[in-house]
């Protein structure tokens, strides 16, 4: 029996579509998705506090709990967002968000051997804390440079170093300045001594090897020359983009230390003795020289040497 003939023309028909065909169509629905949703949740972290991290979330799923306590830009010490400049991202106000001149010294040194350096800038790390995971590859990396062209674009310079310095690891199961400094130092983070405030940036890269109290080896040398660097980046202005538009916060008189800082989650995991020295286990960084930080006006901090991190 002869099927009977359709009403609708030929050319109007639709069209069986291929398996290759509907593979794409289903694969630009999620990068729309994806990229939507990206920016809907930068947009939103910009007035709103990150609750939580992956990285948060993995410390406490080992068990080492997760403490941090939320401390706006305008009452963090000043000498705190110096250090992170210093130690971090000297070039943090005159870059976008990547610092190619870094990046490609990293894959230089990478592509000689040794251990893995990163070249992030603190936007990169920004984006990495608030929004992605730690490790990764290339896949990570990936994401992490679209997030961090993200939030350069809709946050600014000041909401990134907030964010930075309220997110950032700083020790087994603390996260931000001011709960390192009440675990570390006995006070919060609005008013810090240039001491502590070098020693925390210090901690940074490691902070789950590292130690702010009474640091060792390349540590405490490091400290030290990042203590040197933070009037460099007051004189040049290096931290301005912070503060344009709004007064930086009051340089306060130190509040009084209690004698011994309230215990936090993480404690248990760290030995009660003083760090071992750093030449045990970096013995390339820790003979290596390291030049007085010299005094620059064109902007730019002087050569510093460049310690393990595991900001990949």
């Amino acid at each position: 029996m002869a099927r009977p003939k359709s009403s609708i023309p030929r050319y109007k028909r639709r069209r069986p579509q291929s398996l290759l065909g509907r593979l794409w169509k289903w694969l630009i629905r999620l990068i729309l998705i994806f990229v939507l949703g990206s920016i809907l949740w930068v947009l939103a972290y910009r007035f709103i506090n990150p609750p939580i991290t992956f990285t948060m979330m993995s410390d406490v799923l080992a068990g080492r709990g997760a403490t941090r306590e939320w401390m706006p830009i305008t009452e963090i010490d000043r000498d705190m967002v110096r250090a992170a400049i210093a130690a971090e991202d000297g070039k943090f106000c005159s870059h976008h968000g990547f610092d190619y001149q870094a990046i490609e010294n990293a894959m230089q040194r990478n592509a000689s051997g040794g251990r893995i350096r990163g070249g992030s800038t603190i936007s990169q790390q920004t984006a990495k804390n608030a929004f992605l995971w730690q490790n990764g590859g290339y896949v990570r990396k990936g994401m992490e440079a679209w997030f961090t062209f993200l939030i350069e674009h809709l946050w600014g310079k000041r909401r990134i170093m907030e964010v930075y310095l309220n997110l950032d690891e700083t020790g087994i199961g603390t996260y931000g300045v001011n709960a390192a400094s009440q675990r570390y130092f006995g006070h919060d983070a609005s008013a810090m001594t240039t001491t502590e405030a070098a020693r925390l940036a210090a901690v940074f890269p490691l902070p789950k090897k590292r130690g702010a109290v009474a640091p060792l080896g390349f540590t405490r040398r490091y400290g030290n020359i990042i203590a040197a660097r933070i009037p460099i980046v007051g004189r040049d202005g290096l931290d301005a983009c912070i503060y344009k538009g709004a007064a930086a916060p009051p340089k306060k008189a130190m509040p009084p230390v209690t004698k011994k800082p309230r215990p936090l989650p993480g404690e248990e995991f760290e030995s009660a003795k003083p760090l071992p020295p750093v030449e045990a286990s970096e013995p390339d960084e820790s003979t290596t020289s390291e030049p007085a930080p010299a005094a620059e006006s064109n902007g730019t901090l002087p050569p510093q040497p460049q310690p393990t991190t595991n900001q990949q």
